[in-house]
């Protein structure tokens, strides 16, 4: 249950342990229900998107501003704020990467996760995810169908399962070094699934133009 006077403590108790009252509040805390073991080691990287949702509305619910007044109501937006930020954060796999590798001290920003190279040219990237992920990119220009696309929309889907699967172990491990190299490698499958979603907005009409 989350208190909108202090959302700070989000536990099933209504008063705070003085452990936890120390410990510093992460977005697993707000979902006690769906998240028991909280964030890996402890818990899993995987997290069940209905659950997440099923308590991310009961929350939502309990911290409507329209339900209070004067400073209350105030109080209410921040939680509702808090709630939504955290649970955007955990629904989406690549965002919880880079949260639980900011837990740990490692900032990574958007656009280096997504980019996943320290330069345009790919520089310090690993050569064979390199080379992979252009002859992905070369595939979905050749494409010239929706079949076609459909399957790599298949392959890639097993890819971003593959780096989750591999994340959850490394985060369970401690490994964050090489956690933070799979993140990247998650960055650049969502990147590539993206560029699919794109095809289908404008490559059907672009084939049949030429039909």
């Amino acid at each position: 249950m989350v208190a909108i006077n202090n959302i700070r403590y989000a536990t099933t108790r209504a008063v705070p342990t003085q452990k936890e009252s120390l410990r510093p509040q992460t977005h697993y805390d707000l979902f006690p229900s769906s998240l028991p073991s909280g964030a890996p080691p402890s818990g899993s990287f995987h997290i069940n998107p209905v659950s997440l949702r099923k308590e991310f509305l009961q929350l939502q619910a309990k911290a409507h501003p329209d339900r209070h007044q004067g400073i209350d109501k105030a109080k209410a937006e921040a939680a509702s704020a808090r709630i939504n930020d955290a649970y955007r954060t955990l629904l989406n796999p690549l965002a919880r990467a880079r949260y639980l590798l900011s837990l740990r001290g490692v900032e990574m920003s958007e656009d280096e996760s997504i980019a996943g190279s320290t330069s345009d040219s790919g520089e310090g990237m690993d050569a064979d995810l390199l080379m992979e992920v252009m002859e992905v990119r070369e595939e979905i220009e050749a494409a010239g169908s929706k079949e076609e696309v459909e399957g790599m929309k298949a392959e890639n889907n097993e890819r971003k399962k593959a780096s989750e699967d591999r994340l959850d172990e490394l985060f369970r491990a401690g490994d964050i070094d090489a956690a933070k190299r799979e993140t990247v490698r998650l960055g650049y499958w969502v990147n590539v699934g993206t560029a699919l979603a794109d095809w289908e907005k404008i490559g059907d009409g672009r084939v049949s133009e030429h039909d």
